[in-house]
């Protein structure tokens, strides 16, 4: 099925593409959220199932996400029973609770599908092993966590019985084991082709892992389909713009209206193509949210190199912006923007004004190896032992996408700080008088005895010496030996009523209790200073 004897890649529709992915394929499918993902082809494959069944019990392998966080595009074209058999993934669809759930987790969730949630950047890894002819990947990101054996091993449902994950002993340390998955099938996206087949992508967001999966699928003898927007001459794109050689492309499908990523048709400032001004980005909105990335921007030092996760956390870029210390650390997101402003909500994965753009599979080799000096990610639960949950939530099948690039982030960044609130569902505060009050209580509590999944050891965090800190809207609390300690309180909270009695587990109190700054819950700046 390989490249090897053409000499030139062929343009085919849409149509034709669909009838190339042969029943029981295993299928690499670039993406994440709605950057960078072939929705075209996708759509293509799905009308062609739905009118002749065919193909049949594929396996897709996601490295980053599969489809967009709404369900609207990505794999949900492809969530119809006997389309898929096996999905390995690093996030999945997760919109938020006012639109129906994707149809993904229907599957995933009726044992409709065999499903799998994995590290992006391992998933990465794991291409670029199968495409060099080794065994797999032995890694220590991931230990005690979900996707360690002895814990669920990345399974997602009952149906999920194959250990794909092992732990072995190499060396005199225990380490990860994740065995090649080989790829029979890459479908890639990119901005141009030309008539042979050498696609740039100068338009898109992010370079992710376009050239790890073509080599992953080619060099095992498999096909390479690329979606563009646009066709050129040969020749006509600048040698070092190409991304993807043709000797590496069998296809191509032209999309002329593909989106540049979700609800965003095309903003050059994302592709890097011009800098959009500071002053366009709007203030962070006033509120509890607020208040928590203040906090977590506080624990700042100038000159850091810091990777952020999604959710509240992404907010923090933006306080940077409004209180004049923009330019005080530099943000790297998983993607593989280098500096410049992450862009939050179902956007984020995006940066305007990077520095640079590089391959997401180079960003994850960075995170691993402890390149960055700090981490803001977010969290769904917390327990007793300091494990963080961000993976998986049963009750809320719609909204958890995953793991992402989160342990990868987490593996061995030396300072952690995780963001959110302390209870869920139906919470509502107010900010009043430099003092913050709960006028309802969530009904969900978040700091339980046992989270649901484990997507942060806290265990390994101390045996690493890694600094974790939990911030929310009514306390901060710090990861020690003894567990959990509430090393800050908001004014107008009472710790018994409000901290200790809403937790399922009674956390420590330190005997230096401090008041978290009076300035976090008052409009105006802060006048914050990365001095930490």
């Amino acid at each position: 099925m390989g490249g090897l004897l053409m000499s030139r890649t062929k343009v085919i529709s849409l149509e034709e593409a669909a009838g190339l992915i042969p029943s029981g394929a295993v299928a690499s499918i670039i993406s994440s959220s709605g950057l960078g993902c072939p929705d075209a082809i996708l759509r293509a494959i799905g009308e062609r199932h739905k009118a002749t069944a065919e193909p049949k019990k594929l396996t897709t392998l996601h490295p980053i996400a599969a489809g967009d966080m709404y369900g609207i595009d990505g794999i949900d074209h492809l969530a119809q029973p006997g389309l898929l058999r096996r999905v390995i993934a690093g996030s999945y669809p997760s919109g938020p609770s006012s639109l129906p759930s994707p149809k993904i987790w229907h599957m995933i969730y009726e044992n409709q599908v065999e499903a799998y949630n994995l590290p992006s950047g391992v998933i990465f890894q794991m291409h670029r092993e199968a495409a060099a002819g080794c065994p797999g990947v032995l890694t220590k990101a991931g230990l005690d966590t979900c996707v360690d054996p002895r814990r669920s091993g990345g399974r997602m449902n009952s149906i999920t019985t194959e250990d794909i994950v092992h732990v072995v002993e190499f060396d005199g340390a225990e380490w990860l084991y994740f065995p090649v998955i080989p790829v029979d099938v890459s479908i890639i996206r990119g901005t141009t082709a030309d008539e042979l087949g050498n696609i740039s992508m100068e338009h898109e967001g992010s370079y992710l892992g376009v050239l790890d999966q073509a080599l992953a699928a080619h060099n095992n003898g498999g096909l390479v389909i690329g979606q563009v927007q646009r066709l050129a001459s040969t020749g006509s794109i600048p040698p070092q713009q190409v991304r993807v050689p043709s000797v590496l492309v069998d296809y191509v499908v032209l999309a002329p209206d593909q989106m540049q990523t979700t609800q965003t048709v095309y903003d050059p400032a994302i592709s890097g193509e011009l800098r959009r001004p500071l002053s366009s980005f709007s203030p962070v909105e006033w509120g509890p949210e607020k208040v928590i990335a203040r906090r977590a921007a506080m624990e700042l030092c100038p000159g850091e190199v810091v990777s952020l996760g999604f959710g509240i956390s992404a907010l923090v870029p933006r306080i940077l912006i409004e209180e004049g210390v923009y330019d005080g650390v530099t943000w790297v997101i998983e993607q593989g923007a280098v500096g410049g402003t992450p862009l939050t909500g179902f956007q984020f994965g995006c940066a305007m004004n990077p520095q640079a753009i590089v391959p997401s599979s180079d960003q994850f080799i960075f995170f691993q190896g402890g390149g960055t000096s700090r981490g803001l990610l977010s969290f769904l639960q917390v327990d007793q032992y300091g494990n963080v949950n961000v993976s998986r939530l049963s009750a809320l099948r719609h909204i958890t996408a995953g793991i992402g690039g989160f342990i990868d982030i987490t593996a061995r960044t030396r300072n952690l700080v995780f963001s959110s609130f302390y209870t869920a569902g139906g919470l509502k505060l107010a900010l009043e008088g430099e003092e913050i009050h709960i006028v309802n209580e969530g009904r969900t509590r978040k700091f339980v005895s046992e989270v649901e999944d484990v997507t942060l050891s806290g265990r390994r965090a101390l045996q690493q010496g890694q600094n974790v800190l939990y911030v929310t809207e009514r306390c901060v609390l710090s990861l020690k030996r003894e567990g959990l300690i509430v090393i800050e309180i908001a004014p107008g909270i009472d710790l018994e009523r409000d901290i200790l009695t809403q937790a399922d587990f009674r956390p420590h109190v330190s005997p230096d209790l401090r008041l978290m700054d009076r300035r976090l819950f008052r409009p105006e700046p802060i006048g914050l200073t990365l001095t930490h």
